[in-house]
């Protein structure tokens, strides 16, 4: 994994994205490249479509939050020593991308250049970033991403969680991920009993990731009163991990809505970084 992207925006959690980006970077000689977001337009417009059609066009983001954004991501890569990219981009460095701000869409569609994405993990609140970005990265982009969680963190990559549940999205996130887990020293293989699918057994995994010399250990558990993704965290917690691999909504992202998942609630409670595929 040798190219990043990392769309920033001024919202709350960008500190803790850019730690992240960095720290992955380093572990792999990443180019990191930044890439300014347009904010929804949803978030500018009233509900009332009479209303909202007697707006005059917004002209958001405008030059100086874009200055602003530019400035924390520059500021942030030179304090930790980063270098400017070369016009080549091969091996570390950054550089700021000159495409117009984007949409989540076109996030998406430029996303599928490189090797991951890294962005923070979803709130509700203003200034958090939009559930909407995440989602046109895990099903449009076609390539991973890395999530960061609100606080920032000082490891990853070292203790790793595969969270299996058998399904075709995690065997395709653990696909993704395997420089992740070949420069780990230790990875766990937790299979949650209840929140599997048909599909290979934790033990069959953990034998295959073995053969590619991945330092593997496997832990089936039994949740309880806790739900699946309840029973996730807390074993990443016991174990002292720094990262969480799992395959993004094996169930619909409809029923996740109604009725819950183990992705929507790592999404809503990680608080450490999460790498996702669909």
């Amino acid at each position: 994994m040798k190219t990043m992207l990392v769309p920033c925006e001024h919202f709350d959690a960008l500190d803790s994205t850019l730690i992240c980006a960095y720290l992955f970077a380093s572990r792999f000689g990443c180019h990191i490249e930044g890439v300014a977001l347009r904010p929804s337009f949803a978030e500018f417009v009233a509900v009332d479509p009479i209303s909202a059609a007697s707006l005059p066009p917004v002209d958001w983001p405008n030059e100086e939050s874009l200055r602003k954004t530019r400035a924390v991501f520059d500021g942030f890569m030179t304090r930790k020593g980063v270098p400017i990219a070369g016009a080549e981009r091969k091996g570390a460095g950054f550089a700021w991308s000159d495409q117009e701000p984007m949409t989540d869409g076109d996030l998406a569609s430029h996303a599928r250049a490189f090797d991951i994405v890294v962005t923070s993990r979803p709130g509700s609140g203003e200034h958090a970033t939009r559930m909407s970005t995440l989602e046109a990265i895990l099903f449009e982009s076609g390539r991973p991403t890395l999530i960061a969680p609100p606080k920032t963190v000082n490891e990853l990559g070292r203790n790793v969680l595969i969270a299996w549940n058998s399904s075709t999205e995690t065997a395709r996130t653990i696909a993704f991920a395997m420089p992740v887990l070949e420069k780990a020293e230790r990875v766990t293989v937790l299979s949650v009993e209840g929140g599997m699918v048909p599909g290979p057994s934790g033990e069959e995994l953990a034998r295959n990731l073995a053969a590619n010399g991945v330092p593997v250990t496997v832990l089936n558990v039994k949740p309880g009163r806790q739900t699946t993704g309840e029973a996730i965290l807390a074993n990443t917690t016991a174990l002292g991990c720094d990262l969480i691999i799992k395959g993004a909504y094996t169930q619909s992202r409809l029923r996740q809505w109604i009725f819950g998942g183990a992705t929507s609630h790592l999404l809503a409670s990680a608080e450490l970084p999460i790498f996702m595929a669909h």
